[in-house]
């Protein structure tokens, strides 16, 4: 009886454990998405400025759909992936989810205020653009938070860089 016991407990541990790694892995996968995009957005925001100055808003305008269309790969593979068989998974799937189409309506308004006719057409994306990345700060806790919540809900600790 006491082996039965043992063994049930040890197999409980075993699954335990690998829902753990799972959730794990779902987070580094997060990290690994994000961290591979961050190459293109120092080189676009960059460029973004340059063509700012030259007034190049052709340039601007595809920059915008560039980044828009990777980011919108990486998050299209986030939504057609099943959220983690771990708690918290969904609510931290929801999260990479808002997160992704956060920055990709970034590249979106690049690309609107590169395409505005006008210069009051240009001024009105400004201040959508403007509006937008002042809740860049709020993106960045939100996620933040939710893979907080999601490594303490399945005991892992989060990498810190």
């Amino acid at each position: 009886m006491l082996k039965k016991s043992a063994l049930a407990f040890m197999l409980l541990l075993s699954l335990a454990g690998c829902k753990s790694k799972d959730a794990f892995n779902y987070s580094q996968d997060f990290v690994k998405k994000e961290r591979a995009l961050i190459p293109e957005i120092t080189s676009t925001e960059s460029k973004v400025k340059l063509f700012l100055a030259a007034e190049q808003y052709d340039s601007i305008a595809a920059a915008g759909e560039r980044m828009e269309s990777l980011v919108n790969a990486t998050l299209k593979s986030v939504k057609d992936a099943p959220a983690p068989d771990a708690k918290e998974g969904e609510n931290f799937k929801e999260a990479v989810v808002s997160y992704f189409a956060f920055i990709k309506s970034m590249y979106t308004l690049y690309k609107d205020f590169g395409n505005a006719k006008t210069p009051e057409a240009r001024e009105a994306e400004m201040e959508k653009l403007r509006a937008i990345v002042d809740k860049k700060r709020d993106a960045i806790n939100a996620i933040q938070g939710a893979q907080k919540k999601y490594a303490d809900a399945n005991n892992f600790k989060l990498e810190t860089q």
